[in-house]
């Protein structure tokens, strides 16, 4: 019998005609994939990056869910808020078993044996799984180039088991295994493992990109860019943890923006045909890292010394994206410029950059 043409769904793009724009809402799919319902914590940054994932998915998918939180807070008391297939794997295989997903559909479109499209097979991955215990399993799936997406929901931490340091925590970032003290007044003492670009590196033939909740459209357009690339696709995603932060619960949103507009998390692609990254997008204010700081429990014990070793980070990412730094970010690398923060004052917007 002659193998079947595997058909594959092409997702259109939503407008966006300023991807850096806090505010814009463009029509959206009506479908729900992810309902009400869950455990997760008022706030949660992964659930909103789940809703907004599968929304733009749409209801051909498979959801794969390596342990962590939202695998503990979404299958409960045998209910999950799943509208589409959706199945747990053990935290290390989280590659493998999506890598598998995606070769049985391949085989059974082929032989006849499954009608229809190839499904949109997304792996769910937090930071723990993601640059940590799995990282292995997904490199390999993104080698083999198996048609399907990898998300890592980055809440830069072990969330599920009690707030622990990952590969992914921020420098100065206080966690249950790094807590300030006169030894290590800072707590965290490492920058957080550049994990995008290391798939990107690692990886150039798979579409690669990073994205935050707190751009909504650009981070839907990215999931339908890396579903509508032929092989792996690898999306990484900034996603507030209200209980790991510390923060008030309706600023998830305020935070996934901030962070961006800082710059310790650059929003930037990589694209396989060009073998390059884009830089284009551009949030619409740059601002110092102490107005990110200052909102969050977890950095409330730096010290001025240690504010300005963010500021000089989040200098060098935006010179990486050949971004011009404004004068005022320059002298918030200096700690001579700078206060506590137990003590810092609100820091007004920067400088406009659309």
């Amino acid at each position: 019998m002659p193998a079947i043409e595997i058909q594959r769904q092409m997702l259109p793009m939503f407008p966006s005609p300023n991807q850096g724009a806090r505010f814009y809402n463009p029509e959206l799919p009506e479908t729900e994939p992810f309902v009400p319902g869950h455990r997760t914590c008022a706030g949660c940054g992964p659930s909103i990056q789940y809703r907004m994932t599968s929304k733009a998915s749409g209801d051909n998918t498979i959801l794969v869910g390596p342990t962590g939180c939202m695998y503990v807070a979404n299958s409960s008391y045998l209910c999950t808020p799943y509208n589409v297939p959706w199945a747990h794997t053990q935290i290390g295989s989280s590659g493998s078993f999506t890598a598998g997903v995606a070769a049985a559909y391949e085989a059974m479109i082929r032989k006849g044996k499954w009608k229809g499209a190839f499904p949109n097979i997304i792996c769910e991955a937090g930071d723990g799984s993601a640059s940590d215990i799995g990282l292995a399993s997904i490199s390999g799936a993104l080698y083999r180039n198996h048609d399907c997406l990898i998300i890592c929901y980055d809440n830069e931490q072990y969330a599920n088991t009690g707030i622990q340091a990952s590969s992914r925590t921020p420098y100065g970032g206080m966690t249950t295994f790094s807590p300030p003290g006169p030894t290590i007044p800072e707590a965290k003492k490492l920058f957080p493992k550049d994990l995008a670009r290391m798939m990107a590196a690692g990886h150039p033939h798979c579409y690669v990109a990073t994205a935050s909740v707190g751009y909504p459209i650009d981070l839907m357009n990215k999931v339908r860019k890396g579903l509508n690339h032929k092989g792996a696709s690898y999306l990484m995603v900034y996603t507030p943890c209200q209980k790991g932060f510390v923060y008030e619960t309706p600023r998830s949103i305020d935070l996934g923006r901030l962070v961006v507009e800082c710059g310790l998390y650059p929003i930037w692609e990589w694209n396989p045909e060009k073998r390059e990254f884009d830089y284009s997008f551009r949030p619409q204010n740059m601002r110092a890292v102490s107005e990110y700081l200052k909102l969050q429990g977890r950095f409330g014990h730096l010290h001025a010394e240690h504010i300005a070793t963010l500021q000089k980070f989040a200098n060098e990412q935006w010179r990486m994206m050949k971004v011009e730094l404004p004068a005022a970010l320059i002298r918030a690398a200096d700690a001579k410029n700078l206060v506590d923060m137990a003590s810092a004052e609100a820091a007004a917007a920067i400088a406009e950059t659309v």
